[in-house]
C-alpha cells in the first residue's frame, strides 16, 4: 500500500501537463486559429490562462486561446463587446455547430466531444477551448466583459510572472497544491463548482500560501482550505490591477453555498487527516480520494 506522502506526490504528478496534452493543445489552437484567420484578421494567438501558467487541472477544459486582433477589426472597439463575442460565435458554430460553441461572458466555448472516463482520463486530449478575442493596448489588452458591457483591461504575462513568483517562494509546491484544490473544485459531488471562477482559487493562493513550504500537503492544505472558507466573501482584485475584481461572479448566494461546502470540506479534511493519525492508512487514502476525485491513488 503507497505512503500518504507518496500518494500526495503521485497525485501532483497526475495533475502535471504532459507532452501528449501540450502538443494537442497546441494543435487545438491551431486549429481554431485556422477557421478564425478565415473572418477576422488576427495578428497573433497564444495558450494563456491557467493552463499557461502551469495551474490547469485534469481533465483539460477550458484551456484559454488569446487571439489578438489587427488594425483592421478596430471597429470592434467602439461597439458593444457581445458584437465581437457573437461574430466569433458565428464562425466557429459554421465550422463545429451550435450544439459545441457556447457564448460566454468573455470567451467563446469550443468543445471537441472528447470522452472523459471515469478516472478523468481522456487519451492525453483537449476537452474544450475558450477563444478570448483581445486588443492590445500598450504591454497591456483588453478583452471583451459582457457583465458590464465594455472592454476590460488584463494582461495574461502579469498574471503568469506573480504565479512563478508565488511558486518559488512556496518552495516550488505552489503550482503543484492549486491544482490539487482546483481538481477538489469540480468534484461533481458538488455539482456546480462551489468558487467561480477557478481562477479565484489562484488569486487567494497568491495572498494566502506564504510562509515557506511547510513539508506536508495534507497540513498544507488544510491550511488552505481553513483560509479560503474564512475569506471566500472578500473582493479578490485582479492581480495585473487592469480588469474588474475576479471574485465579481460570486454573488451573495453563491458565496454563502460555497462557505457551506467548505465547511464541509474542512470536516473531511480534519477526518482523513485523523485515521492517518490513528495509522489507518488505507482508510486515509479513501478519504483523501472521495476528497478529491478519482485521480488521488490509493496505491
Amino acid at each position: 500500500m503507497i505512503s500518504l506522502p507518496d500518494a500526495f506526490k503521485k497525485f501532483k504528478s497526475r495533475m502535471e501537463l504532459n507532452e501528449r496534452e501540450q502538443q494537442n493543445a497546441s494543435k487545438r489552437q491551431k486549429e481554431v486559429r485556422e477557421h478564425l484567420d478565415k473572418a477576422f484578421q488576427i495578428d497573433r494567438s497564444f495558450l494563456t490562462g491557467s493552463y499557461a501558467r502551469w495551474t490547469k487541472s485534469k481533465p483539460l477544459k477550458d484551456v484559454d486561446i488569446f487571439f489578438v486582433l489587427g488594425k483592421d477589426e478596430d471597429h470592434y472597439r467602439e461597439k458593444h463587446p457581445d458584437k465581437i463575442l457573437t461574430a466569433f460565435y458565428d464562425t466557429l458554430v459554421d465550422v463545429y455547430g451550435s450544439s459545441a460553441v457556447k457564448k460566454q461572458g468573455r470567451s467563446v466555448g469550443v468543445d471537441f466531444g472528447v470522452v472523459v472516463d471515469t478516472g478523468h482520463n481522456t487519451d492525453y486530449r483537449v476537452v474544450s477551448v475558450d477563444a478570448v478575442p483581445a486588443f492590445a493596448k500598450g504591454d497591456d489588452y483588453e478583452i471583451p466583459n459582457n457583465t458590464t458591457g465594455k472592454w476590460m483591461g488584463t494582461n495574461p504575462e502579469i498574471h503568469a510572472q506573480k504565479a512563478v513568483a508565488a511558486h518559488q517562494a512556496y518552495g516550488n509546491e505552489w503550482k503543484g497544491l492549486v491544482r490539487m484544490v482546483k481538481y477538489w473544485n469540480q468534484n461533481s459531488r458538488h455539482g456546480e463548482k462551489p468558487i467561480k471562477p477557478s481562477f479565484l482559487i489562484e488569486v487567494m493562493a497568491m495572498e494566502c500560501l506564504h510562509g515557506g513550504w511547510g513539508g506536508s500537503h495534507d497540513r498544507e492544505i488544510q491550511a488552505f482550505f481553513a483560509t479560503l472558507r474564512d475569506r471566500i466573501h472578500e473582493d479578490w482584485p485582479d492581480p495585473a490591477g487592469l480588469g474588474s475584481p475576479v471574485s465579481d461572479r460570486m454573488d451573495a448566494s453563491m458565496v454563502q453555498r460555497a462557505q457551506a461546502i467548505l465547511d464541509q470540506a474542512n470536516r473531511d479534511i480534519a477526518a482523513a487527516i485523523h485515521l492517518a493519525r490513528q495509522g489507518k492508512n488505507g482508510d486515509a487514502l479513501k478519504a483523501w480520494r472521495a476528497f478529491f476525485g478519482p485521480k488521488f491513488p490509493l496505491s
